[in-house]
């Protein structure tokens, strides 16, 4: 199974499996707690899905492919109850809100509490999950609440959380997209079939049309239309060049290094019975939030005070079993640091060069639109790849593999302590 994830199932333990792999939603099965990661190549997904199956989720021999700005491939494994022919939830959920970058959620079914995160349009690779318990999914949610920049949380009315909404989730698959698991083993002879009929047909329209234009299209003489010269009007107007976003960008190898200081840090207040959850660093801050298992509210509060680490601040939520958290960090440098490749150069650099480390990465074309300085001019727009990915290895690993890249700007940390996870979001400018 997959180390340090969530589908670490209780089962292999001999204990009872504490997530569940479908839902029923309007008379529909759907499958859920699919494992996903980001698709290199949309045209031929085969070898990426055969070496995930072999490599990251032994076993797994279903897959369902979501397609989109950032295309990804969810799998699974039959012998945990999933069928082929089943409808994924997280395809049909997230098509539905792909007016939304990102968003996390929990939705009451009836099969438990299905978890649902996606961070600039990725399904996050433990974020399509059916829990059983509710204090497990509540306790998963309130973690990722620390982090930043959702465009929408959802979670049950009853749980009386602050900024988030109830949403109708059977609305909202009937009006997603449907994506069926598949076998795995059992679709290259099918796909190869279908591309020979395929390429038969649109060989013989293109001979027939190439016949057509040459043997029976009339030939049209040209028409010669005088243009009255129009008058030059000299205009001397001063314009002032626009700041490009590389110019003043924070510096990345101090926002890695002060978000792993930051982490250490925040990861040594350890309230008695209190479970801490993900930890989100965005450069000026690190926070995160603890969920309460068998601590009290005034416990935690001491320990809160008596320990060597101060935090900037901290709050409990109105019930008092959640509590959050952050610590300010130093101030970033700010550095020019210009792009080197374009936009396919740059991404066949990385892609190479995370296939040498057999690690996926999720690459997605991306902008930034930066305002004129002259009335009635649009603004101007500057092209990026933005990446994210997963990895076990802290930022200090990954500070010079990263940051040799010029151009490029760290947006977001997160690190996740039961699983030992650690996540990276930023964006690399090109020419």
């Amino acid at each position: 199974m997959i180390e340090g994830s969530e589908f670490d199932s209780d089962a292999e333990d001999g204990g009872q499996r504490s997530w569940g792999t479908s839902i029923t939603v309007g008379g529909t099965t759907y499958a859920t707690s699919l494992f996903w990661q980001p698709l290199q190549n949309p045209n031929d997904p085969m070898q990426e899905i055969e070496e995930s199956s072999n490599t990251v989720l032994d076993g797994a021999d279903l897959f369902c492919i979501k397609s989109g700005r950032a295309p990804q491939f969810g799998i699974c494994v039959s012998q945990e109850g999933y069928k082929s022919g089943q409808y994924a939830a997280a395809c049909s959920l997230t098509t539905a809100m792909d007016n939304l970058s990102s968003f996390v959620g929990v939705f009451k079914t009836n099969g438990g509490w299905w978890y649902v995160c996606v961070r600039n349009d990725i399904i996050l690779s433990d974020g399509d999950m059916l829990f059983l318990s509710e204090d497990e999914a509540k306790s998963q949610f309130m973690s990722m609440l620390a982090v930043p920049d959702w465009g929408m949380k959802i979670a049950p009315a009853e749980w009386n959380i602050e900024e988030t909404q109830e949403v109708n989730l059977a609305e909202l698959l009937q009006r997603g997209a449907k994506a069926k698991l598949q076998k795995i083993k059992g679709l290259r002879g099918t796909k190869l079939l279908l591309i020979v009929v395929l390429s038969l047909v649109i060989g013989g329209w293109l001979i027939s049309s190439l016949i057509d234009k040459l043997l029976f299209t009339p030939v049209k003489k040209p028409v010669v239309v005088p243009i009255r010269p129009k008058p030059i009007i000299e205009q001397q107007v001063e314009v002032k060049p626009v700041p490009k976003p590389w110019e003043r960008l924070a510096d990345p190898k101090e926002f890695m290094q002060n978000c792993f200081n930051g982490v250490k840090q925040i990861t040594a207040v350890t309230p008695p019975g209190w479970r801490i959850g993900v930890i989100a660093c965005n450069g000026v801050s690190v926070s995160t939030s603890w969920t309460r298992e068998l601590g009290f509210l005034s416990v935690a509060k001491d320990a809160l005070e008596r320990s060597p680490i101060k935090l900037t601040s901290y709050s409990f939520d109105p019930s008092g079993n959640a509590m959050s958290g952050s610590l300010n960090l130093p101030k970033l440098d700010i550095l020019e640091s210009p792009p080197a490749y374009n936009m396919t150069e740059l991404r066949n650099i990385i892609n190479n060069e995370f296939q040498t480390m057999n690690l996926p990465i999720s690459l997605v074309n991306g902008s930034t639109s930066v305002p004129s300085n002259q009335p009635n001019v649009p603004p101007t727009v500057f092209a990026k790849l933005v990446f994210s990915l997963n990895s076990p290895h802290d930022p200090t690993t990954w500070i010079d593999l990263l940051t040799k890249y010029s151009g490029i700007e760290i947006n977001l940390i997160t690190y996740t302590q039961n699983s030992g996870v650690w996540h990276y979001e930023g964006a690399i400018y090109v020419l």
